[in-house]
């Protein structure tokens, strides 16, 4: 079968191990000096290794690999659809408003999981929301984000330059088969995410349904410019 699975060049690899350390499935291994992937079938393909070598030595490619197979606890499964982490099972979050300020801060996340690459396209969470695609870094930068931005939309997470294209597919997949309201996009301050924003635009177009788009723009410092 054709599945994410990871590659390593192993020209450009350091022999430093953290990729080894960030694979929780085990199957990358050092040997000789050098990190292997040594069991395909361990590699879920989510790239968690990818930010944690400092070679850029690892990616993410799309070719013919065994099936994936857990080496933990088997993986749950929601209306027919198999998920590879067994993090990623699809739920709603009911909140306690009634944290007040004495308490803790309320978190306004609805549902889970955020993450572009584990959440599936017919996730019922969609279904009549305002959706909020979200640039990794920028909930990191604002700091009243779940406030501002979470709290009463859908949300997807992701980085238009290290989530592999096949990932940003899913939007339009995601925008057809659901009533979506509108779509917020929070993007970073940097060229590189000028890519989330034509990737939603081109979503939006491909559905071909009305849906407005409004992008919010975060610096590093904090700041907020909307279009």
């Amino acid at each position: 079968m054709k599945r994410n699975i990871v590659r390593i060049d192993a020209e450009k690899c350091t022999g430093c191990g953290l990729c080894a350390e960030a694979c929780e499935e085990g199957a990358i291994r050092m040997i000789g000096g050098k990190a292997v992937l040594v069991n395909e079938a361990h590699c879920d393909g989510l790239g968690a290794c990818l930010p944690a070598c400092p070679a850029g030595a690892i990616t993410i490619e799309e070719r013919e690999a065994e099936p994936f197979s857990d080496p933990g606890k088997a993986a749950p499964a929601l209306s027919g659809i198999p998920m590879a982490c067994p993090g990623s099972g699809v739920r709603r979050i009911v909140r306690n408003d009634a944290e007040g300020p004495s308490g803790p801060v309320p978190g306004r996340l609805s549902q889970w999981p955020v993450q572009l690459r584990l959440v599936p396209s017919s996730a019922p969470f969609f279904d009549g929301s305002d959706l909020l695609v979200a640039a990794d870094c920028s909930a990191y930068a604002f700091g009243d984000f779940h406030e501002r931005f979470i709290k009463g939309r859908a949300v997807l997470v992701g980085c238009p330059k290290l989530d592999p294209p096949e990932c940003w597919s899913k939007m339009a997949d995601i925008l057809s088969m659901h009533d979506i309201r509108s779509v917020t996009v929070t993007r970073m301050e940097v060229p590189c995410c000028s890519a989330l924003v034509r990737t939603v635009t081109e979503a939006v177009k491909a559905s071909g349904k009305d849906i407005p788009v409004k992008v919010c723009t975060i610096t590093a410092e904090g700041g907020l410019k909307e279009e």
